[in-house]
């Protein structure tokens, strides 16, 4: 295993100490240093949106940390979720005197963390919680409430956010985020694997000339595997999948995300998009703030995801809101 580390056990303190000295509007807490909240901390009276993870994900998590977005985000080890003390940090830190949403993704041990932080701290703080469920791969539309979330979540992250940057209550930012995630799609295809430091093998095995559609970020099955095709097949049986969950009604605005999972350079993301907008433009679907980078890593792993974000008015405005993070800007 090559990485660029001084050793596996303070891999995640090293990298979250970077990111902080990167980036002076953040800043880490909590009683094991595994909080990112913003510096100049949740304004007095705005509802705080709390969120969490485990590492090997960057941007995601903590790179969405910032005005109009996340106030603070607990972190876990790679590949696994944060602690309940961590969990607790996070929202203590995030109250403004308005309340908390708590914001991630669908995993068993981010639930159950988060639940026993928020209910340790319901006398205190008031709190809500929206899970992202928005990898279809996961799980099928009638169980739509066990799809993981994935790289598609920062939809909710900016939208959630703007609202409460707005002054919105908690019922409204909460609703914002709801609707955020059940107009959201995301699926991904994975060609080869990551190795977690101190692991002493990759997390899952792939032959050079196959590739698996529907795999999880953390190398969680797919749909299934195949031999390699053209990256224009393989976008259609993405996009065909993504749009067959287009919501009924739906009027034809759409934010696209292509997202490289770690090893997949923007070359072959941009491959990518040219044949989904083509694809879109068929579908008469107008592309609103295309966003195409890295967004939602595994580690190195080989791979992409592509999320659609089915807009209403409501949603567009929010989306167009300002906001200052690492790793998405809007001014």
């Amino acid at each position: 295993m090559k990485k660029l580390m001084n050793s596996a056990s303070n891999y995640v303190d090293e990298v979250l100490e970077g990111l902080v000295l990167a980036h002076p509007n953040l800043t880490l807490a909590g009683s094991a240093k595994r909080v990112v909240h913003r510096a100049e901390g949740t304004r007095k009276g705005k509802v705080g949106i709390a969120s969490g993870g485990g590492s090997g994900h960057l941007p995601l998590f903590t790179g969405y940390v910032g005005r109009g977005m996340l106030d603070t985000c607990s972190i876990g080890n790679v590949f696994e979720g944060p602690n309940v003390d961590s969990c607790i940090d996070a929202i203590r830190l995030a109250d403004g005197g308005a309340g908390v949403l708590c914001l991630y993704g669908n995993y068993g041990g981010d639930r159950m963390n988060f639940d026993m932080a928020s209910e340790f701290l319901e006398d205190e703080i008031e709190t809500t919680t929206v899970l992202g469920t928005d990898d279809i791969a996961s799980a099928s539309t009638d169980e739509s409430a066990k799809r993981r979330g994935v790289a598609g979540i920062i939809y909710a992250y900016k939208m959630a956010g703007a609202r409460a940057e707005e002054g919105a209550d908690l019922a409204a930012v909460t609703e914002a985020a709801r609707k955020v995630v059940a107009s959201t799609k995301t699926i991904g295809v994975a060609l080869s694997s990551c190795q977690v430091p101190g692991a002493t093998k990759p997390s899952f095995e792939i032959a050079d000339d196959e590739f698996e559609l529907g795999m999880g970020i953390h190398g969680e099955p797919g749909l299934w595997r195949s031999k390699m095709k053209p990256a224009d097949a393989i976008v259609d049986e993405m996009m065909a999948r993504l749009l067959a969950e287009r919501p009924q009604g739906h009027e034809g605005r759409v934010s696209i995300l292509v997202n490289s999972l770690g090893a997949t350079p923007l070359e072959e993301l941009l491959i990518l998009y040219r044949r989904a907008a083509h694809i879109m433009q068929q579908h008469d679907l107008s592309i609103v703030q295309p966003l195409v980078g890295h967004y939602a890593t595994s580690m190195e792993m080989a791979g992409a995801s592509i999320s659609l974000c089915f807009l209403d008015e409501e949603l567009e405005h929010l989306l167009s809101a300002p906001s200052v993070s690492p790793f998405w800007e809007i001014r």
